[in-house]
């Protein structure tokens, strides 16, 4: 299992349009890929999951990825991550 935290910089937070982006990253990998805010926990491959964290500037996202190609997913969405919000 890779992982690694992020911290929310975008004053809007999380919301629809990088959620999505996020998501579609996720999307490309076959590791399983679950996002952590506090006690909150969401699958990052299903949007509404993603959208119900309601994570806010400041949050801090615990993201990990599980399974055959869990490097190279945490390091594109790290990347992602780091490039958009």
């Amino acid at each position: 299992m890779k992982e690694f935290t992020f911290t929310i910089r975008d004053e809007l937070g999380l919301h629809a349009r990088p959620a999505g982006m996020l998501v579609k990253t996720a999307g490309k990998f076959a590791s399983k890929v679950t996002i952590r805010t506090g006690t909150a926990a969401a699958d990052g491959k299903k949007i509404l999951a993603v959208m119900k964290l309601a994570a806010k500037h400041g949050t801090a996202l615990q993201v990990a990825c599980e399974g055959p190609d869990e490097e190279a997913a945490a390091a594109a969405l790290q990347e992602f991550l780091n490039a958009s919000l």
